[in-house]
C-alpha cells in the first residue's frame, strides 16, 4: 500500500478547509486519503482521536471525557464555520470551561448558531441555531469563536434544568474565575424576555458568588432549600496563630460545622489522601465537626447528605428557624 504524502507543516495535526489545503498546494488525491477523516463537508483533519471509554469511571471522570470530546469535534469544525457563525449553547460552557449538565449519553451535540439576519447553520454533524438579532460580542479561546458568556448562559437555558443553570452561573460569577458579575447576569436578564417559566430570573436568585464545583452547589442547593441556614462558601478557617487549616466548600462558622464534596479524586494517591485526612484531623482538632459527602451520599438520594449535614448541625446545637 502507498503510504500518503506528508501534509504541509501548517496543515499538520489540526483541522483545515479545504480551501486552505488547495492554497498550501495539497492535491485533490490526497485530500482524499483515508488518514484523514471529514467531520464535515469542505473539512478534513488528520489529528482526530476518538476519546476512549473508560470502564468504571466515575460521574465527574466521565463528564470530563465528553467535554474533551465534545472541543475536539468542534475543532473539526472550527474551518468550516462562516464569519457571522459561532460555536454556542454546550460547546460554548465548554469551551468557557463550565459545568455541563450530566448525561448518560456518549456523544454531546456540537452547536453552531448565527444571529439574524444570517441563515441558521445547517451543516451535518452540527446542531444548528438562528437566533434573535443583537450586536456582536464574540470572543476567541483556544481557536473556537462563541460569544459573551452572560450570552452563553441564555443560550443553554432553552433547554437546561433549573439546577444546571444555577451551576452554570455559580461557575461563571465565581471571583477566581474572572468571567461575569451578578451585575453582568442581571444585565442580561434584563436585556429580553425570559424563557421558560421565568427560569432565568429564578437561577438568578439562587446564583452565589463562591462555589467552586457544580457538586458545592449540588450541596448547597439540597440543603438550603430543605431549610437549613445559607451556608458560607469555601470558607477560609485558620488557627490561632493565624494559619490557614483548610477552605471549606460549605461552613458554618456559628456551629463550627463544615461540609465538603469529596469527588474521591485523590482515592488511588497514596500521598495525596494522606494529606487530606491530616487536614481532616487537623479541622477536627479546632473544634470543628467535618461532614465528608461522597459521591453516593449526593446519588441516586441526595436525602442522604442532607441528614448527615443536619445531623452536624443539630448536634451543634442549630434548630430548625435558627439563622
Amino acid at each position: 500500500m502507498t503510504r500518503a504524502a506528508p501534509l504541509p507543516a501548517p496543515l499538520s495535526g489540526r483541522p483545515f478547509s479545504i480551501d486552505e489545503a488547495r492554497r498550501a498546494g495539497v492535491s485533490r488525491s490526497r485530500l482524499r486519503a483515508r488518514d484523514l477523516i471529514v467531520p464535515t463537508r469542505g473539512v478534513r483533519d488528520a489529528s482526530a482521536a476518538a476519546a476512549s471509554v473508560t470502564a468504571g469511571e466515575t460521574p465527574s471522570q466521565r463528564m470530563e471525557r465528553l467535554r474533551v470530546d465534545l472541543i475536539a469535534r468542534a475543532r473539526q469544525i472550527a474551518p468550516a464555520l462562516t464569519p457571522e457563525q459561532f460555536f454556542s449553547h454546550d460547546v460554548a460552557v465548554a469551551v468557557l470551561g463550565g459545568p455541563l449538565p450530566y448525561t448518560t449519553a456518549n456523544r454531546r451535540a456540537i452547536d453552531v448558531s448565527a444571529r439574524r439576519p444570517a441563515a441558521q447553520p445547517r451543516r451535518a454533524g452540527v446542531t444548528g441555531h438562528r437566533l434573535q438579532s443583537r450586536p456582536p460580542a464574540f470572543r476567541v479561546i483556544d481557536g473556537l469563536r462563541i460569544e459573551d458568556p452572560a450570552r452563553v448562559w441564555r443560550q443553554v437555558a432553552r433547554s437546561w434544568a433549573l439546577d444546571d443553570l444555577i451551576a452554570l452561573g455559580d461557575y461563571l460569577v465565581q471571583p477566581r474565575n474572572r468571567l461575569l458579575t451578578m451585575d453582568d447576569l442581571r444585565a442580561e436578564l434584563e436585556h429580553g424576555e425570559d424563557v421558560r417559566g421565568r427560569l432565568l430570573a429564578r437561577a438568578t436568585a439562587e446564583i452565589r458568588p463562591g462555589s467552586e464545583t457544580s457538586e458545592e452547589t449540588k450541596l448547597r442547593l439540597i440543603l438550603v432549600r430543605a431549610g437549613l441556614p445559607e451556608p458560607e462558601l469555601n470558607w477560609e478557617l485558620v488557627d490561632r496563630a493565624g494559619n490557614l487549616v483548610a477552605r471549606l466548600d460549605l461552613a458554618y462558622p456559628r456551629y463550627r460545622v463544615g461540609a465538603e464534596s469529596d469527588g474521591r479524586v485523590h482515592a488511588f494517591d497514596e500521598a495525596q489522601f494522606a494529606r487530606d485526612a491530616d487536614r481532616w484531623d487537623a479541622i477536627r482538632a479546632l473544634g470543628w465537626a467535618h461532614v465528608r459527602i461522597l459521591s453516593h451520599h449526593l446519588r441516586p438520594d441526595p436525602t442522604v447528605a442532607l441528614r448527615k449535614v443536619t445531623e452536624a448541625l443539630l448536634d451543634a446545637g442549630w434548630r430548625p428557624g435558627m439563622a
